[in-house]
C-alpha cells in the first residue's frame, strides 16, 4: 500500500480539511485530493464525508485511520532504525512544545542543560496555550509537547511527568502575604486571571468547584494570557493571582512577591507529556525524555 497516500488520509482526519492538510504536507490540494481518489478507488470504498463544512471519516474511513497510524508509525521507525546509529553520539532536531507555566520556567533550563550534554543535538521550543501544544503535536507539527492540563483530543496520548504547584502571588506588601486566608476574603480582592485555555486556569476552576465556588464568585478584574504577563501585574500592583510556584520563585526569594495560602485550597497539577499516538519518536526525544525525568524527579 502507498504509505504517501496513507499519510495524505491521515493529515485530511486529523486537520478536518483538505486544504490544511496540504499545507502540513507541503504539497497542493489538488495533489491531496489526488492521493486520496487514488486510494479510495484502490479500496473500493468511500473514506470520508465530504458533504458537510469539515471533511469527516466514514466508518471505513475510521477503520482505515486506526490502522494506517500503526503502519506509518512502523515505516517511520524502520528508516530512523536505518538511518540512524543504535550506539554513538546522539545528533538530530528536536522540536517540543510546552504552555506558558512549564514553558516559561522548567523546562527552558532543562532542555538547555540537555542540548549542553548534547551538543549535536538542535533543539526548538514553541510556547503557546495547552490547548495549541496539544494540537500541535496532534498534527505532528511538535514531536513531543508539555503541558498543564490533558485536554481531549484525538491522535495523541498523555502520561504524567512531573508535579507543579500552583499558590496564590501577592504583592511583598499586601494584606494576604505569608498568610493563609479564607474564601470570604479572597472574594474581596481583585484578581487577575489566566485566559482560558490555560492550565494553571483549570487547575484553580476544578478546586473552587470542588469548595463549591465559582469564578464568578470572585472579583476578576482582567484575564491575561500568559503567566508571564500575570506575574507583571501583580509586581505592579494590580491584583493577586494563582500561578505555577516555579514562575515566581526568584521573585519571592528577592522579596518583591508573596506567597498566600487559602483555607481549603491545594492546588497542584500534575504535568503530562503529549506525544502523537502510533508517532515513533526520534532518538534525541527519547533521550530528551529519560533526561527529563530524572532532572525532575
Amino acid at each position: 500500500m502507498d504509505t504517501r497516500q496513507l499519510a495524505a488520509f491521515c493529515a485530511v482526519v486529523e486537520r478536518a480539511s483538505f486544504s490544511q492538510a496540504a499545507e502540513q504536507l507541503g504539497v497542493t490540494q489538488p495533489a491531496v485530493s489526488l492521493q486520496i481518489r487514488s486510494l479510495e478507488k484502490r479500496l473500493g470504498v468511500q473514506l470520508l464525508d465530504r458533504s458537510g463544512r469539515r471533511v469527516e471519516p466514514t466508518e471505513a474511513g475510521r477503520r482505515l485511520y486506526r490502522g494506517a497510524l500503526r503502519l506509518l508509525a512502523q515505516e517511520e521507525q524502520l528508516l530512523a532504525e536505518l538511518g540512524e546509529e543504535v550506539e554513538g553520539e546522539l545528533t538530530g532536531r528536536l522540536e517540543l512544545g510546552a504552555s506558558t507555566g512549564p514553558g516559561g520556567t522548567v523546562i527552558p533550563v532543562v532542555l538547555c542543560e540537555f542540548q549542553e550534554r548534547h551538543p549535536q543535538v538542535h533543539v526548538a521550543l514553541t510556547v503557546s496555550d495547552t490547548q495549541r501544544i496539544v494540537e500541535q503535536v496532534a498534527r505532528r507539527e511538535l514531536e513531543l509537547g508539555v503541558v498543564g492540563a490533558v485536554r481531549r483530543q484525538r491522535g495523541v496520548v498523555f502520561e504524567p511527568f512531573f508535579r507543579d504547584e500552583v499558590v496564590l502571588a501577592v504583592p511583598r506588601a499586601h494584606r494576604f502575604a505569608r498568610r493563609t486566608i479564607t474564601l470570604d476574603e479572597l472574594r474581596g480582592e481583585p484578581i487577575v486571571l489566566m485566559q482560558e485555555g490555560a492550565g494553571v486556569r483549570q487547575v484553580i476552576e476544578d478546586e473552587l468547584r470542588a469548595v463549591g465556588v465559582r469564578l464568578r464568585d470572585l472579583d476578576v478584574r482582567v484575564e491575561l494570557g500568559l503567566q508571564e504577563s500575570a506575574r507583571s501585574a501583580v509586581l505592579g500592583g494590580y491584583g493577586i493571582t494563582f500561578i505555577s510556584r516555579s514562575a515566581i520563585e526568584a521573585d519571592v526569594a528577592a522579596g518583591t512577591l508573596a506567597i498566600a495560602e487559602v483555607q481549603g485550597l491545594e492546588p497542584s497539577r500534575e504535568i503530562a507529556l503529549v506525544r502523537s499516538a502510533g508517532r515513533a519518536e526520534s532518538r534525541a526525544a527519547h533521550a530528551f525524555i529519560d533526561f527529563a525525568r530524572e532532572r525532575l524527579a
